[in-house]
């Protein structure tokens, strides 16, 4: 939330506690959507070039961490660092691996990558350090209307599509991804 106000004509202690009162104990609003979304993601190999790091920090095999990655039901924590790039929480803790070391100058529309204790979708083409597990066909966000697909408190799901399929959207694998309202 921001609040903006001049400070030449406001009083900011007594609107620090106005907003204490008022707005900081209001209930949050229910998450947008009952359903999740269900994106599909092509794992591993190009689509997803630091799968077998995550696996090695893990301690894992890269069947398991797509398995924890696409199991639970994300939510939309907020948008920010691109337009339309969504911050997605929370993965599970042992596949957290942390941020690249030198960030990519490049990442290709439609990444999926983890950092943390997130997991993200690059709207674009842009820089960027995430550790990439995979790549959607759908886009995150459409330029041509200029409107976020994603939005906060929206519930995402990831599934797995294979390679042969990317092309087509997963269609062969269980379809594209759906927004349920």
């Amino acid at each position: 939330m921001a609040v903006y106000f001049d400070p030449l004509r406001t009083d900011v202690h007594a609107l620090a506690d106005r907003l204490d009162r008022e707005a900081a104990r209001e209930a949050p609003e229910p998450a947008r959507a009952a359903s999740p979304i269900r994106i599909p993601v092509c794992y591993g190999g190009e689509f997803g070039p630091d799968l077998a790091e995550v696996a090695r920090f893990a301690g894992m095999s890269e069947a398991e961490i797509i398995e924890l990655h696409s199991a639970p039901v994300y939510r939309v924590f907020m948008l920010g660092f691109v337009q339309g790039f969504a911050y997605l929480g929370t993965v599970d803790p042992r596949i957290a691996a942390p941020r690249r070391a030198t960030p990519r100058v490049r990442v290709a529309a439609g990444s999926v990558g983890i950092a943390g204790l997130q997991t993200g979708i690059y709207p674009s083409e842009s820089p960027g350090g995430w550790q990439l597990v995979g790549r959607t066909p759908v886009k995150p966000f459409d330029w041509s209307i200029a409107a976020v697909s994603l939005q906060a408190r929206d519930a995402v799901r990831f599934y797995r599509i294979e390679p042969e399929n990317y092309e087509t959207g997963g269609q062969a694998d269980g379809g594209i991804a759906e927004k349920k309202d």
